[in-house]
């Protein structure tokens, strides 16, 4: 069996797969990355992620990355993260994304990588069949006209 080709293997995925340092600058995006928040790849490189980070959540997120940097741990571990995002061209976008520490020789982690999907169209969707079967239920509670 040959060898897998990782390269390849991230450059083709459908997902995103951002990679960063330890003080947050991007040094891996992939074209999916780029097809989902429309910056490209030279637009990302060296950046923070404060490029996708709404401007509401960003305290909380660096907070975040910073203890994990400093502590070489996350609460997260393999759960499914969902937040939203930016999009280059300013819109909100819904993603759902897991997250991997990456550590030196010394063991010391010295970035994260996430693997993200732009889950925008499915939370419209939902959005709108929960407010659907709000309606519904409101509708069931209400007496009738013939009681």
């Amino acid at each position: 069996m040959r060898p897998v080709n990782f390269e390849q293997l991230v450059r083709s995925m459908g997902d995103a797969v951002i990679v960063t340092d330890a003080a947050g600058a991007v040094v891996l995006w992939n074209e999916a990355a780029t097809r989902i928040f429309g910056f490209s790849e030279a637009d990302a490189m060296g950046q923070s992620l404060d490029l996708i980070i709404p401007e509401r959540q960003r305290g909380r997120h660096w907070d975040g990355y910073m203890k994990t940097m400093s502590t070489g741990q996350t609460r997260y571990g393999s759960s499914l993260l969902r937040v939203p995002a930016l999009h280059k061209d300013g819109r909100t976008l819904s993603i759902a994304f897991t997250v991997v520490l990456l550590t030196g020789p010394n063991g010391e982690v010295e970035g994260i990588g996430a693997v993200v999907r732009d889950e925008t169209a499915r939370f419209q969707e939902e959005r709108v069949l929960r407010k659907r079967l709000a309606e519904l239920e409101a509708r069931l509670a209400q007496p009738s006209a013939a009681e």
